[in-house]
């Protein structure tokens, strides 16, 4: 009698498989249903093969029960290796070039239908095995079983190897330990063909699979059981890697940090888990089509399969309505802002840096309606793919001379004409054309290439001025911007002063300007700086003067003549009480002996409003925006010596 205690083994470890499964409710999902079918055809192969053996020895003049018991253990037997190489494509998120290749599709089943087929049909053809006076034979086509259990661990060792540099090794060796403990079941059973070890490996081996692979609690977030931000990341990266096409929820609550101030972070977790039961309640009348994701601070994402467009809008239509509904929490009547795209990947959103780029903070820099919006709408590629290769964008601009130095005249009220121009730096790549300043001058100060782009800037303005064809304009000056970094920068003071000495521009001629931020900073180096350039008769401006970094007794201490203010107070011109601190300020500022100059004036009204406050110089796109040297020259030549 062959020995049946390897199978009594295998049913054993696959019960404690079943309950772990259960237990951490690793059910739902494609993967996870693969897995669970694994567990249970080999299950029912390894009581099948307990049957066959019972059968063999004590019923073999029952021919029905024999060919039965045999028929089903092969069935299920059989159809492990099929599972095997179904659940390590679709582990490695790939199950996608099957369901969208018919010829692919076809050739990865058509083995086992033949199989299944020959097995099925047996009872009349007598292919696979026979039953000749109640003893078990091999049939002539009995080895089509091992080439096909061969075919498909074959295929999964390939997927597997072709992706173990981009997959977490634990996870490729729990798979990989599917294909080795069978194939040596099957060489051991050979040689010793009384033990039935083939079912009590494959048990084995999805305990391994269980441990390394099917590690839910390793992905979900303890406060909201949804999956967490390291496994929206890698499902993510392999979706674009391996050119999946998915559509993909993002929403984000606006105003999270609000609710966090105000109720700290133990109830602000109760909150979130209230969400998240309410993403998975609607996610179950959908038939659990969606992946649950939450990132951190407020953001969630839902993953959905391409072909089930139609389940992602109507997701992201039901759950905006749900949450803007009050949440009663203790007493708190708690209402969220929910800010909804819907997206399609690639083709709207394009890679995984973008994706993660513009699901930051799309809530914070999109004009929300309240309604779901689309990828197509509110997503641009070119902006995501600058702040993406920023630093690659400069260190091309520099060495191709990408950077352009353009002038925005200044307007004196005394004089009624333009006496000054603020030179600013602006890049035109040949790929993505204009790069904003807020995304570039930022980056460069992380990088500190703003040093190279602060000494380009400054050498292009000292050549304009030094120039016949400045004299000819009649300004008295150019006023050039200094970063934080710049200011902090030891040899600052040598690089300027060299620069105007090579170029022979005096030092009334150039106006340095430090923003309100840099004010701010009480710094040796930098105060040095500062001291050295103002006694060589250079004169300093303060920029932004008004957005709320200033330590007024650390202005006072700079050497500064003029201060401009802040785009804010203008914006603000027509409230009272913002009027009332502008004239207020202006008068502290003038008693101080400070000349004042205000930037963004858009309207003739403003220019009146703000020379009736007695503001010595007016900035802003009412007389002209920032313009390229050549063109600045010829709006300067054409102007009316009195504008207003």
């Amino acid at each position: 009698m062959r020995n049946i205690s390897f199978d009594i083994a295998a049913i054993a470890i696959l019960v404690l498989i079943l309950l772990s499964v259960i237990v951490r409710r690793s059910i739902s999902g494609r993967i996870n249903k693969i897995f669970l079918g694994a567990i249970i055809t080999n299950f029912l192969a390894a009581v099948f093969d307990i049957m066959s053996v019972y059968a063999d020895t004590y019923h073999n003049d029952n021919i029905v029960l024999l060919a039965l018991s045999h028929t089903f253990y092969l069935i299920f037997h059989t159809v492990q290796p099929v599972l095997y190489a179904l659940f390590t494509v679709n582990v490695l998120d790939l199950g996608h070039k099957i369901n969208n290749n018919k010829s692919l599709e076809f050739a990865f089943s058509a083995p086992y239908v033949l199989v299944f087929l020959l097995i099925a049909t047996n009872s009349f053809t007598g292919l696979i095995f026979t039953l000749n006076g109640g003893i078990y034979r091999y049939g002539i086509l009995f080895n089509l079983l091992y080439i096909s259990t061969a075919l498909y661990i074959l295929i999964a060792g390939v997927v597997i190897l072709k992706n173990c540099k981009v997959f977490p090794k634990i996870k490729i060796i729990g798979l990989l330990s599917m294909a080795g403990l069978s194939i040596a079941a099957a060489a051991l059973q050979m040689v010793m063909p009384q033990n039935l070890v083939e079912c009590f490996a494959i048990s084995l081996s999805l305990l391994v699979v269980n441990i390394s692979v099917q590690r839910p609690e390793e992905s979900l977030d303890t406060d909201t059981g949804l999956y967490r931000h390291s496994a929206y990341a890698d499902k993510s990266k392999r979706s674009f890697r391996n050119g999946k096409h998915w559509h993909v929820i993002l929403m984000n609550i606006a105003n999270y940090n609000s609710i966090y101030s105000m109720l700290g972070y133990e109830e602000t977790a109760e909150i979130n888990k209230i969400i998240a039961d309410k993403l998975v309640h609607l996610n179950k009348t959908l038939s659990n089509r969606a992946e649950l994701y939450y990132l951190d601070r407020g953001r969630y994402r839902m993953v959905f399969a391409e072909k089930d467009r139609v389940f992602a809008e109507t997701y992201a239509t039901i759950i905006n309505n749900i949450l803007k509904e009050k949440i009663i929490h203790k007493g708190f009547e708690i209402n969220l802002s929910p800010v909804i795209v819907l997206g399609r990947c690639p083709e709207e959103i394009e890679s995984f840096k973008s994706l993660m780029a513009f699901g930051m903070d799309f809530h914070e820099k999109l004009h929300h309606t309240g309604m779901v919006m689309l990828a197509s709408e509110v997503y641009n590629p070119n902006e995501f793919q600058v702040h993406n290769n920023i630093d690659a964008i400069i260190e091309n601009a520099l060495e191709n001379k990408k950077f352009q130095v353009y002038y925005q005249p200044i307007y004196s009220v005394a004089k009624g004409r333009f006496v000054t121009a603020e030179a600013l730096v602006r890049l035109i790549d040949d790929e993505h054309g204009f790069v904003s300043p807020d995304t570039f001058i930022s980056a460069a100060e992380r990088s500190g290439a703003i040093h190279k782009i602060g000494e380009f800037v400054f050498e292009e303005v000292c050549k304009f001025v030094s120039s016949e064809e400045f004299e000819k304009l009649g300004l008295d000056y150019v006023e050039v911007n200094l970063s934080v970094a710049q200011c902090m920068h030891g040899d600052l003071a040598d690089k300027i002063l060299t620069t105007m000495k090579t170029y022979n521009v005096p030092p009334n001629r150039i106006n340095l300007e430090i923003t309100e931020t840099a004010a701010s900073y009480n710094q040796r180096v930098m105060t040095d700086n500062l001291n050295r350039l103002s006694r060589a008769g250079i004169v300093f401006s303060l920029d932004d003067y008004g957005t709320g970094y200033s330590n007024m007794k650390r202005v006072i201490s700079l050497p500064l003549k003029i201060v401009k203010l802040d785009k804010s107070f203008v914006d603000e011109q027509h409230n009272p009480k913002m009027w009332i601190l502008l004239k207020s300020t202006v008068k502290m500022l003038k008693d101080m002996g400070m000349e004042i100059v205000v930037e963004g004036i858009e309207t003739r009204e403003m220019v009146e409003a703000f020379s009736d406050l007695k503001c010595d110089f007016i900035q802003g796109y009412y007389f002209s925006k920032a313009i390229p040297k050549d063109a600045f020259v010829k709006f300067i030549t054409e102007s009316q010596v009195s504008i207003t």
